[in-house]
């Protein structure tokens, strides 16, 4: 579809042409930044001056400063697929950057800064992300991706609590935000599989396409919806731990039956597809993890909702952001061979952060460090290689 002027397209800086140009860019620079100096704070080497106090900013920063930018710029690159409008651009996008920006900027010297500053800043982001995403939806009146803009403005409510939580001293409250945003998160990476994996399967290994099941999805999906909608209202008090664990374990199984029927055996000579099914699978290790804590066993939270961040999180998004940079670049899917390399080292990081602190807790901060340090390497890798990608036009000449 034409739905640009090639010469307005050209005289444009390439890094505004399309929304995943610059949150890919800036997002993956930005974790990569902020985990490095997570890891210098944990070692005892730096103070920072943030906003609130550090453990806040770290789990605060990975979710709406790093996440979010991947998942705006991912929503608004998609837009225009989907609607065959031009999706946000040029100095929209500036404007979009700059305020996503700021927010980060504002986190990490907020201890200089008005509180009022900081969180109205902050609050900013994604609210403009789901303006900016409604517009072509509803001018085309496509219903089946409307969604995504509620859920952008329920990320904004889990960011609100998380701030609020802080301010007014009731960590509770703050865990709520942070927690909830973390299932909504999930849920979305569970949608979006569904969606594409199956069909980069089959394209990828030149292999049948496996066709959902409709009663399998609504178990899963509806789970995950519960699960969210249970600790955004911190119902899980009202419910007895045994039907907590029930809810955990019975998604867990749905979700790992799901993501088996896509078979992972035969994606290994196809980094951008295995990076993508292991991601997935921490969804379900995550659960049964959050089931096995319900159930008494000796679990922290932090353990198992790190399967979910560092795990699902950090290697779908990486793995994500490779394909998505080279597709919308006009360039074959086929990354340079050290992208298989970062894709296992944010494995190995989610690894050393769950299953090895888990196993060998005596060791617990050198673990902590070692998936830090990993963390950052396969970012910077997916900064190095793709910046170029990133920073100049379409390989194929065609305008995004």
């Amino acid at each position: 579809m034409q739905i640009t002027d090639l010469q307005v397209e050209q005289k444009m800086w390439p890094l505004l042409r399309q929304a995943f140009r610059p949150m890919f860019l800036l997002g993956a620079l930005f974790s990569a930044l902020a985990m490095l100096l997570w890891m210098l704070v944990l070692a005892g080497y730096i103070q920072l001056p943030v906003y609130g106090q550090v453990l806040f900013w770290h789990s605060h920063e990975m979710l709406f400063g790093f996440v979010a930018a991947i998942v705006v710029g991912f929503l608004l690159t998609a837009v225009q697929n989907w609607t065959g409008l031009r999706a946000t651009h040029g100095n929209t996008l500036m404007i979009l950057t700059l305020v996503w920006l700021a927010g980060r900027l504002a986190l990490l010297f907020g201890s200089y800064l008005p509180v009022w500053l900081v969180v109205s800043v902050d609050l900013l982001f994604l609210p403009l992300a789901a303006v900016l995403l409604a517009i072509p939806l509803l001018a085309v009146k496509q219903q089946r991706n409307l969604f995504f803009v509620p859920v952008l403005l329920l990320l904004t409510l889990c960011n609100g609590l998380m701030h609020y939580g802080l301010l007014s001293g009731h960590f509770e409250i703050q865990q709520i935000g942070s927690q909830s945003a973390v299932w909504l998160i999930t849920l979305l990476m569970a949608i979006v599989a569904g969606r594409v994996l199956p069909m980069f399967t089959a394209n990828g290994t030149m292999t049948e396409k496996v066709q959902p099941i409709a009663w399998l999805d609504r178990i899963a999906l509806g789970g995950l919806w519960l699960i969210f909608l249970v600790q955004i209202t911190n119902s899980d008090r009202f419910i007895p731990t045994t039907g907590m664990a029930a809810i955990f374990a019975i998604t867990a199984i749905a979700l790992a039956i799901r993501c088996g029927r896509w078979k992972i055996w035969i994606t290994w000579r196809v980094p951008l597809l295995w990076s993508l099914h292991i991601a997935y699978w921490f969804i379900p290790i995550g659960l049964a993890l959050f089931a096995l804590r319900y159930l008494g066993l000796p679990i922290s939270n932090s353990l198992a909702l790190h399967a979910l961040t560092a795990g699902a999180m950090g290697g779908m998004i990486l793995s994500m952001m490779a394909r998505v940079s080279l597709g919308h670049s006009g360039r074959t899917l086929k990354p340079k061979a050290i992208m298989s390399v970062a894709f296992l080292l944010v494995i190995t990081a989610a690894v050393l952060r769950t299953l090895a602190a888990a196993l060998w807790p005596e060791f617990i901060m050198n673990w902590y460090l070692f998936s830090a340090a990993t963390w950052v390497l396969a970012y910077l890798i997916y900064v190095a290689v793709y910046l170029p990608v990133l920073t100049t036009p379409r390989a194929d000449g065609r305008p995004g």
